[in-house]
């Protein structure tokens, strides 16, 4: 069982998001960086400064005095619990103050100057090593400010100002992403473009179409030795089909020398059955040779810009092939529906093919019946016969070289098959309809 191949991957799809995560990864360690280095001057308190300003932001409230007081509500009971070395001073904006824990000799100095404050950083000094923070916080009393100090050590400064900082940041990926989402593809679309003329190029190249090459310039560095390459294996390949080209000319060019002969000394031969035999083998030897260097040199044919009148191409296959055709005991007629229809291609070519598709109806249909040659006013030129017919299995295969319907076929095969390289040369198509009455073969330009 053959695997499901998988699809080939997008070389453009492939760059693009790589390369919008490598941004987005940079601008991701760019802010990360700088979230560590501003942990690295601000003061280490601002990890707890949430923590602190939350827990005493619930507790603070009013006595029936109107004295300010801090409740033991659980979550400040759980910060004194987890941080034994804190201290604080929570100050209301009238002067009224709340303390807590040992505070260091030299901020005690300051208590009564809390409320004055509303964000400070105070370390440095040579009397203690203690780092203090002021910041304020919003309770139901109102705003308070807090001094507070002893946990230096604790949480992640790095954490705290990343969770501090992410209107910054994500405000800069909203905008970033969709930008990097519209641009990298552009760019790398603009960056690739040659490789996509050299892939248009590539499937216009055609087996007949000599000295067509890849175009190197413009082509990214890391693309440009697989298009040399490839146009170094077309160098070889077309050397290669000028040889086989050139041995199949020369040998058929070759096999009429022999064939010559052969035709005269059977012609001096006794009259009789054996020698009629001997002839038609020749003569069928003889159409091999010239269909097969009629196949070689159309497949080098190149020149198709000169005017051609196909009702003057079919009119003279016709009045040729004529005596031929009556001889094997059949019916010949031509009809065209216009006095002249002018086409761009090669005409000895395409008198070849239309006189290989009379020659195929006189060689396949038991000499019996009529061969009609019409001619269109759309361009095309019919051939139909009335035979027995192709089936509809073979109707592809005979135009294939060298296949024969029968063993016994007469002919080589070549026929059908030059008539459907010279029509693809000439851009046509050649189209077969057939049944038990008869077949028809039309050459479409």
């Amino acid at each position: 069982m053959r695997l499901a191949e998988k699809p080939t991957p997008s070389l453009r799809w492939r760059l693009s998001w790589q390369l919008s995560l490598v941004i987005v990864a940079v601008v991701a360690a760019v802010i990360f960086g700088l979230c560590v280095w501003a942990a690295t001057v601000m003061s280490p308190n601002i990890a707890m400064e949430e923590t602190v300003g939350s827990a005493i932001a619930g507790a603070a409230v009013r006595n029936s005095q109107g004295l300010l007081e801090l409740q033991e509500t659980p979550e400040l009971r759980a910060l004194k619990d987890q941080n034994i070395s804190l201290w604080y001073v929570v100050a209301a904006t009238d002067g009224a103050l709340v303390s807590y824990g040992t505070i260091p000799p030299p901020y005690a100095g300051l208590a009564h100057l809390v409320y004055l404050f509303d964000d400070a950083d105070i370390r440095g000094s040579s009397a203690t090593n203690e780092i203090a923070t002021i910041d304020s916080a919003e309770t139901a009393v109102g705003e308070v400010r807090i001094l507070f100090g002893g946990v230096a050590d604790k949480g992640s400064p790095v954490f705290a100002l990343l969770t501090r900082a992410y209107p910054i940041y994500v405000s800069l990926l909203a905008v970033a992403l969709p930008a990097i989402s519209l641009a990298v593809p552009r760019i790398v679309s603009r960056a690739l473009a040659r490789v996509s003329d050299v892939a248009e190029s590539a499937a216009q190249i055609e087996p007949r179409r000599h000295g067509v090459r890849l175009p190197v310039v413009g082509i990214p560095t890391e693309v440009a030795p697989l298009v040399t390459a490839f146009n170094g294996t077309l160098d070889r390949l077309e050397s290669q089909a000028r040889k086989r080209q050139r041995f199949l000319i020369d040998a058929a060019h070759e096999l009429r020398t022999p064939i010559a002969i052969m035709q005269t000394r059977i012609d001096g031969m006794l009259e009789g059955q054996e020698r009629k035999r001997l002839l038609d083998d020749v003569a069928r030897l003889a159409d091999t040779a010239e269909q097969l260097l009629d196949f070689e040199r159309n497949d080098q044919a190149i020149d198709l810009d000169g005017t051609v009148d196909l009702v003057a191409i079919a009119h003279t296959a016709v009045a040729d092939i004529a005596p031929l055709a009556i001889a094997a005991g059949y019916q010949i007629s031509f009809h065209s529906d216009v006095e002249k229809l002018e086409r761009q291609g090669n005409a000895p070519a395409l008198a070849r093919a239309v006189s290989n598709l009379i020659r195929n109806a006189i060689d396949h249909c038991g000499g019996r019946g009529e061969i009609a040659v019409s001619v269109s006013a759309n361009g095309a030129v019919a051939v139909a016969d009335q035979g027995p017919g192709i089936p509809a299995e073979q109707q592809e295969l005979v135009f294939e070289p060298f296949y024969r319907m029968t063993p016994k076929s007469q002919g080589a095969g070549l026929g059908l098959s030059l008539v459907k390289q010279i029509v693809s040369n000439h851009g046509g198509r050649v189209l077969m309809q057939s049944d038990g009455e008869g077949t028809t073969v039309t050459i479409a330009l």
